[in-house]
């Protein structure tokens, strides 16, 4: 199969690509850097160059391309996200998930048609009654706050146009693994190590979690399993602030995580990371699990952060 994937040296992209020659796809990996088609080419992709929110520069390389699939990876997000500014710093993400998604679609229906696989988020969905664990019939959340409001209605955007299309959606839970903000060097261990990041009020925000080379692995099952959909793509160990935030500062060799009460932490951080510290709700991985055949190696975040940080 020919497999275009846009998005290609992300941090999800780099992992893909060289699982899909593996498995005896001929990729062609998108960048808008003309410095990293090398890298691409170590991978096992052919390199195409193009800018993503570039409608025609998209439609040339996609059509040259002809390909059966195309995979949307296209992120693009600052290496540390100020939460007082989120509308700031998803802006350019925002406009590849709702303008970049377009182009990809368009191109593709131009070269004649593909099986479209686009990255979207399993924490967006509207919060539900306490000890909820969303499905993927739960919906969006659309009438969100003002800071995550445009980057939900960014989600559902891309969500339409790919389901419309027939294509599947992949909504990953939280990162962790190389080259994430959950890594040696990532922004996150970063801010732990400096005792920047705390448990805000009681920690009973639920995160779920996927480790990069899970999330790759998914989108290989895409490309030949599944019905048009979404599908969660999150591991079986759904948990708490208070849990996963010291088990991570341990697991990097860091004190324990301050406690800072909620007021505080919104005067100092801004309401979006207090919702998603103290009000977050997990997702269910059941529908990957059945109808991908798609089993994270990394079934928990316990023994992911042990083991497979970096």
């Amino acid at each position: 199969m020919r497999v275009f994937v846009a998005g290609a040296t992300g941090v999800i992209g780099r992992r893909l690509v060289p699982m899909l020659a593996a498995e005896g796809h001929e990729v062609i990996g998108m960048t808008r850097s003309p410095e990293k088609a090398g890298a691409l080419s170590e991978l096992g992709a052919q390199p195409v160059v193009a800018d993503a929110l570039d409608p025609a520069a998209v439609r040339a390389v996609v059509g040259e391309a002809r390909p059966d699939a195309i995979i949307h990876q296209l992120t693009s997000l600052p290496q540390r996200i100020d939460t007082r500014k989120i509308e700031r710093d998803f802006a350019t993400n925002d406009r590849l998930r709702s303008e970049g998604t377009r182009n990809l679609l368009h191109a593709a229906r131009a070269a004649g048609g593909a099986r479209i696989v686009a990255q979207s988020i399993a924490f967006a969905y509207a919060p539900g009654p306490p000890g909820t664990l969303h499905d993927e019939k739960d919906p969006l959340y659309l009438d969100s706050p003002a800071p995550f409001r445009r980057s939900v209605e960014a989600v559902a955007e891309l969500e339409r146009a790919v389901l419309d299309g027939l294509g599947v959606v992949l909504r990953y839970g939280y990162f962790y693994g190389p080259g994430s903000a959950i890594s040696p060097g990532g922004s996150m261990s970063e801010d732990l190590a400096r005792r920047r990041l705390p448990v805000i009020g009681r920690g009973e925000g639920v995160w779920s979690f996927v480790h990069v080379e899970d999330a790759a692995r998914a989108a290989v099952a895409a490309l030949t399993l599944g019905e048009s959909g979404a599908y969660n793509v999150v591991d079986d160990d759904p948990a708490p602030v208070s849990d996963w935030l010291p088990a991570l500062a341990d697991a990097l060799g860091a004190r324990p995580p301050r406690r800072v009460p909620a007021p505080i932490a919104r005067m100092m951080a801004g309401s979006y990371a207090v919702a998603t510290m103290t009000r977050a709700q997990g997702a269910s991985n059941e529908r990957a699990r059945r109808d991908l055949g798609w089993v994270p190696e990394h079934a928990s975040w316990q023994e992911g952060f042990r083991t497979a940080l970096g």
